[in-house]
C-alpha cells in the first residue's frame, strides 16, 4: 500500500466517512427491525397507514395551517470536534425550514422543470425549543459528554443510561440526537407509532447543518431533511426493493424507479420504464448528495398532513408550548385585607398581581374541612351569604397564563353578631264582630315593651287608621256595617320595632233592619199620654207635622232620680218634661239631630211625670223611629252628662230684644188652638195680655210697649198643653 493510500485510510477511519462517500440511511432497516421485534409497533404502523390511505382517498381533504414543531438537539460527544457549535445547529434548523417550506435557494436550479409543478410547500416550520418540559428557559440544545466511541441504530444514544441522552417528551418535541455514528452511517429516524422514549432522529455530527464539522458531499444539511422526512412517515423514493422495480413509497406523484441514486445523476435517469422524464432523484427521500436534493412532492406532503389531523400520530405537537418562551411564574397575592365586615358579607381586597388573569378565593368556617370557592376578575371580592357572629378563614390564589400561584396564607375574620329580632305578633281571627265593632287579639311577642301599634282599614281602602295599644287586645269601633276590614299589628321592642304581622281580614255584620211603626197612637195630647216603664227603651215616630208623642211614667222609692234620653233622631226633634198638671219642668232643644237629654235629680218617690217628643217647627219623618229611654236611679245622675250645648233653641222667639216701642213673638202650631199671651213686670204684675185663635203654622203676636218703663219683663204663653215663659228687656 503506497503512502497516499495509507493516509486516505487513516482519514476515513478518523472521520467516519465511507471510502465510497455514499449516503447510508439506517431508517428502513431500523423500521424493519422494530416491526419484527415489537408487535405493538407493527400494529400501530398498520393503523397509521390505514388512516393515511383513507385520507388520501378522500376527495374533500381538510386543509391545515402551518405546523410549528419545537426541536431539541441533543449533542452527545466524546471529543471536542464532536461537540458541534451552536452555529452549526442553527444552520441545520434554517435548512429544515427552507427545505420543508420550498424556500431552498437551489430549488429552481436543481429541480428539473418537468418536476417543479409537483413540488410542495409542506407548511411545516421548525424552531429550537425555548422552554424545557418543566417550563424553564431553554436554547433547545443539550450537551452530553460520553465515553462511547460511536453509536449505531440500536438507540443507545437516546438513553442516558447507555451513554446517550434521554429524550424530551416526544408528544411535545422533535428530538434530534447529533453524535458520532459508526460504519459510515449518516443518520436514521424512528417512524411514527414507535415508543416515545426512542422517538426522533439521529444524525452524524459530520452531516448536520452546513458549517463547522460537516464534510462534503453531505455538507448542506440534507441528511436531517431526509431523516425528518422518515420521522414524518415518508419512505425511500425507490421503495427499498433492491432495484427490482417492485417496491413503492406509497406516494402517487413520485415516479417508479429502480435502485437508489448516489452522487449527482444526470437528468433524466430512466429505470423501471419511467421515461421520458425518469426518476425523481432530486427528491429529498433519495440517496443523492446534498447538493443534488431539492424537493418534496405534494403527495409526500399529503402523507405528512395525516399525522396532524385529530387523532394523528404527531397531532399532539400542535398543542406544544415548547416553541414559546416560558411565561414568568405566577406570583402569590400580597397585602390581603378585610376592609368591610358585617353580619352577612365581607369585602376583601389585595394588591394586583402583574400578569394575573383572575384570582381564586377559597373560604370556610374556621374548623370546617371543606372549602367554598369563587373567582374574581379584579383584585377584590365580596363574600356574601355568611352567618353572623362566625369566624371564617380565607385565602387567595393567582391565576396566570403560566399557571397558578400558591395559595396565600389563610387569614381570618369574624362577622358581626346578628341584632336581636323584634318578634312579629301573631294576630288571631277577629272576635265578637258586630255591625260596627270587632275585638282584635294577638299573642304577646318576645322582647316586647308591651306597646303595640295596631292599624286597620277597609280592605284596599287607602290610608291606615293607627292605634297604640298597651295590651294584647282591643275593640275597634265606628266601623261600617257589612264591610271587609284588614288589620295588622306591629311589636315595639327596646331595640327597635318589628315588621307588621300578617294581615287578618274580617267582615262586619250587616246592620239590623228595624221595622219602625208609629206606636202608641193616639197620644197626641198630654191627657192621652202612654204609660211606659222606667229603665226601658221606647221606640216610636213623629209621623205628621202636628204629631206630638206624650209618655207618662212613675218614679219608685228605690230609684227616684230620673234621666230621660231621646236618641236615634232622624230630624230635629225636641224633648220636654211636665208634671201631670201640665207644669213644664225642663226642656232639651239641641240643634239638628243631636240627642236630647233631661236629668231630674229632684224627683221624689211616687211622682208622676209626662215626657213630650215633637218635631221642631213641625218637622217629621214617617219612616224612621226615635228611641226614648227613661232611666231611674237611687243616686243623682251627673249633670255634666247633659247633652245641651250652646246651640239650644229658645222657648219663645221674639224680637227685637231689647225692645223699645213694640215686641213681636212667633209661635208655631201644628193645628188650630187657643193661645193666651201675658207680659209680667218685675213685680209679677200682668201689664199686657192678648188671646188669639192660632192657626196651623207660624202665628205672630205683637205688643205695643212704648208706655212701659225700662227694665226686664217676662213673656208667658199658655195653650191647652203647656205654658212657657221667657225674659226680655225694654230699653227706650
Amino acid at each position: 500500500m503506497n503512502q497516499i493510500h495509507k493516509l486516505l485510510l487513516i482519514f476515513l477511519l478518523l472521520f467516519n466517512v465511507p471510502a465510497t462517500a455514499q449516503r447510508i440511511c439506517g431508517s428502513a432497516e431500523h423500521l424493519h427491525d422494530m416491526e419484527l421485534s415489537d408487535a405493538n409497533f407493527a400494529a400501530a404502523r398498520q393503523l397509521i397507514e390505514q388512516q393515511t390511505q383513507a385520507y388520501l382517498s378522500n376527495p374533500n381533504k381538510p386543509t391545515r395551517l402551518t405546523v410549528e414543531i419545537p426541536v431539541v438537539v441533543h449533542v452527545v460527544y466524546r471529543t471536542a470536534v464532536e461537540n458541534i457549535s451552536d452555529a452549526q445547529i442553527h444552520s441545520q434548523i434554517q435548512i429544515l425550514n427552507e427545505d420543508f417550506r420550498k424556500l431552498n435557494a437551489d430549488f429552481s436550479s436543481v429541480t428539473p422543470s418537468v418536476f417543479q409543478a409537483a413540488a410542495a410547500d409542506c407548511a411545516i416550520q421548525f424552531v429550537l425549543a425555548k422552554q424545557t418540559p418543566s417550563g424553564d428557559s431553554s436554547t433547545g440544545i443539550t450537551r452530553t459528554q460520553t465515553t462511547v466511541t460511536s453509536f449505531t441504530t440500536n438507540n443507545s444514544v437516546k438513553f442516558s443510561s447507555l451513554g446517550g441522552k434521554d429524550a424530551w417528551p416526544a408528544s411535545q418535541y422533535l428530538n434530534i440526537w447529533v453524535c458520532k455514528l459508526a460504519s459510515g452511517l449518516l443518520g436514521y429516524a424512528q417512524f411514527p407509532g414507535g415508543p416515545a422514549a426512542s422517538d426522533g432522529v439521529v444524525c452524524s455530527y459530520r452531516a448536520f447543518g452546513n458549517t463547522g464539522a460537516v464534510l462534503a458531499p453531505f455538507n448542506k444539511g440534507r441528511t436531517a431533511t431526509h431523516e425528518v422526512g422518515h420521522w414524518l412517515n415518508l419512505f425511500h423514493i425507490w421503495g427499498d426493493d433492491g432495484g427490482s422495480c417492485n417496491g413503492t413509497d406509497l406516494v402517487g406523484d413520485t415516479p417508479d424507479q429502480g435502485a437508489e441514486h448516489y452522487g449527482c445523476p444526470a437528468f433524466p435517469s430512466i429505470s423501471c420504464n419511467n421515461g421520458p422524464n425518469g426518476a425523481m432523484f432530486m427528491n429529498f427521500m433519495d440517496y443523492t448528495d446534498d447538493a443534488c436534493m431539492s424537493m418534496f412532492t405534494l403527495g409526500q406532503k399529503a402523507r405528512m398532513d395525516v399525522l396532524f389531523l385529530p387523532g394523528g400520530a404527531r397531532a399532539s405537537l400542535l398543542n406544544s408550548n415548547g416553541g414559546s418562551y416560558p411565561l414568568p411564574p405566577c406570583s402569590m397575592t400580597s397585602n390581603i385585607q378585610t376592609v368591610f365586615v358585617n353580619e352577612t358579607d365581607a369585602l376583601i381586597d389585595w394588591d394586583q398581581v402583574s400578569g394575573a388573569m383572575s384570582y381564586h378565593i377559597r373560604y370556610r368556617i374556621l374548623g370546617d374541612s371543606t372549602w367554598n370557592y369563587n373567582t374574581s376578575s379584579i383584585n377584590s371580592y365580596i363574600l356574601s351569604g355568611l352567618t353572623g357572629g362566625t369566624t371564617y378563614e380565607f385565602g387567595i390564589q393567582t391565576s396566570c397564563t403560566s399557571g397558578l400561584s400558591a395559595w396565600s396564607p389563610s387569614q381570618n375574620f369574624t362577622t358581626t353578631s346578628p341584632a336581636p329580632i323584634c318578634a312579629i305578633p301573631v294576630v288571631l281571627p277577629a272576635q265578637n264582630i258586630t255591625e260596627n265593632s270587632a275585638n282584635i287579639i294577638w299573642n304577646a311577642s318576645n322582647n316586647s315593651t308591651g306597646t303595640y301599634l295596631l292599624r286597620y282599614r277597609l280592605q284596599n281602602g287607602g290610608a291606615w287608621l293607627n292605634q297604640l295599644v298597651s295590651d294584647t287586645t282591643i275593640q275597634i269601633t265606628a266601623l261600617l256595617p257589612a264591610s271587609m276590614y284588614e288589620v295588622q299589628v306591629q311589636n315595639t321592642c327596646s331595640f327597635g320595632i318589628s315588621l307588621f304581622s300578617s294581615t287578618v281580614v274580617f267582615t262586619t255584620n250587616a246592620a239590623p233592619v228595624y221595622v219602625c211603626t208609629d206606636n202608641y197612637e193616639p197620644n197626641n195630647l198630654r191627657i192621652m199620654a202612654t204609660q211606659i216603664q222606667p229603665n226601658s227603651v221606647t221606640t216610636s215616630m213623629i209621623a205628621t207635622s202636628g204629631d206630638n208623642d206624650y209618655f207618662k211614667f212613675t218614679t219608685n222609692s228605690a230609684e227616684p232620680k230620673v234621666k230621660i234620653r231621646l236618641s236615634n233622631l232622624p230630624l230635629d226633634y225636641d224633648l220636654k218634661l211636665y208634671k201631670p198638671n201640665g207644669v213644664l219642668i225642663a226642656t232639651s232643644q239641641n240643634a239638628n239631630t243631636r240627642p236630647e237629654q233631661i236629668i231630674l235629680n229632684s224627683a221624689v218617690f211616687g211622682d208622676n211625670y209626662v215626657a213630650r217628643v215633637y218635631g221642631y217647627n213641625g218637622v217629621f219623618d214617617n219612616t224612621s223611629c226615635y228611641n226614648l229611654q227613661v232611666e231611674t236611679s237611687a243616686n243623682n245622675f251627673r249633670t255634666e252628662e247633659s247633652m245641651e250645648d250652646e246651640s239650644l233653641k229658645p222657648e219663645i222667639y221674639f224680637y227685637p230684644n231689647p225692645a223699645s216701642s213694640t215686641i213681636t213673638t212667633e209661635i208655631y202650631k201644628a193645628e188650630p188652638e187657643l193661645i193666651t199671651c201675658h207680659i209680667y213686670n218685675a213685680l209679677g204684675q200682668v201689664v199686657a195680655t192678648q188671646c188669639i185663635e192660632a192657626q196651623t203654622g207660624f202665628n205672630e203676636i205683637r205688643f205695643s210697649i212704648a208706655s212701659l218703663a225700662n227694665g226686664f219683663y217676662v213673656m208667658e204663653i199658655i195653650d191647652a198643653q203647656e205654658k212657657v215663659a221667657e225674659k226680655f228687656e225694654i230699653l227706650h
